[in-house]
This record gives structure tokens, sequence and C-alpha cells, in this order.
């Protein structure tokens, strides 16, 4: 089993939790993880975008090669167009349809979601809209992360049980909210 996976996004939308969660997943399940992350320059904002490699071997280099990621996750439409030249000829993108519009040159959507309905192995959700049905705009991330998760190669069960690790800090409220958000997310992945 070997996943190399792209997690894009800005800062502020919670891609370093979601990073987290699959790291602490593909642990319990006895595999070898390599993590690699380039925050922008601005903490809140800034362009923000993960290596996530995963493997039942070990891992030799966190960064994943032009042309092999196996999935980009992507919390932000542009970010996914981004960070399109890394993928894979048969690799999947699964992208917020939501843009964050940080900066003033940021193109139209109708410039950038045309490209991502173009591309054969993709999967574009509202995460906003089913952030607010699962209880919080908040939990996007995790909306993200279950529409994803089936392309990861780890159990459902395991990636709820490193929500509840990684939010266990939190109040009950917060790690239910983010556990809908996921089962939510889960729920889009399977709409066809």
């Amino acid at each position: 089993m070997k996943r190399d996976i792209i997690l894009a996004g800005v800062g502020g939308q919670g891609l370093l939790s979601i990073a987290a969660v699959i790291g602490r997943a593909a642990m319990q399940a006895g595999l070898y993880i390599k993590q690699a992350e380039v925050h922008g320059m601005a903490q809140r904002g800034g362009v923000v975008q993960s290596h996530v490699r995963i493997c039942d071997s070990p891992i030799h280099s966190d960064l994943i090669r032009s042309g092999c990621a196996d999935l980009i996750l992507a919390t932000e439409p542009m970010e996914a167009l981004r960070y399109l030249p890394f993928l894979s000829k048969d690799g999947m993108v699964v992208s917020n349809l939501v843009p964050m519009k940080n900066i003033d040159s940021y193109p139209p959507e109708e410039r950038i979601l045309p490209r991502l309905e173009r591309l054969e192995h993709r999967l574009l959700i509202d995460a906003v809209s089913i952030a607010k049905e699962a209880g919080s705009i908040r939990c996007a991330n995790m909306v993200m992360l279950g529409a994803g998760a089936p392309y990861l190669g780890l159990s459902e069960e395991s990636l709820r049980g490193a929500i509840e690790r990684v939010f266990g800090g939190k109040s009950a409220a917060i790690v239910e909210t983010n556990l809908n958000g996921f089962r939510l997310g889960l729920a889009a992945s399977q709409v066809p």
C-alpha cells in the first residue's frame, strides 16, 4: 500500500488538522508516514500545502515528485489547480468548490471551476454548506477529509478515531461537530 497525497489550501482553513488526522490514522494502522509542510507568507490567508506520504514500507523522501500524487485534497479551488502538475495520470482531485478570495487578483470562478470540472478523476463539493449542516463552518476541513477518505487507503474507523484524538482536548461538542462534518463529507463522496 502506498499513497502520495498533496493537501492544498490557505492558512486558516484547517489543512494542518487534516494532515494530523491522516498521520494519526496511518500510525494507528501500523503504516509508515512522512509529511512536509509549507506555510505561506501570512499565517492566516497565505498558501499552505502539505505533502503526505503513506506506505507499508519505509519512505525515504518527504516530498512528492511532480506527476506522482495519487490524491490532491484541496480546501479551495484555485489551490487545487495550483498543484495539478503533481497529480499522477490516474490521480484523483477532491476539492471544495467555495473559493477563499483572500487576494485582490483572485481569478473569476468561471475561469477556475471549468478547469476542475474537465478533470477525469475529480470530486467537487460545497464543503461550506455541508459544514453548516454538520453544525459549524469551522468543520469544513473535516468535510473535505471525509470526501477524500475513500482515496486515502485508510479505514473510516481509523480516521474517526484520529479525529477524536486530534480534537479530544477540546469540548465534546467540537469533537462531535468534526465527526459530523467527516460523516457528511464521506456521504458526499458517495453521491454519483
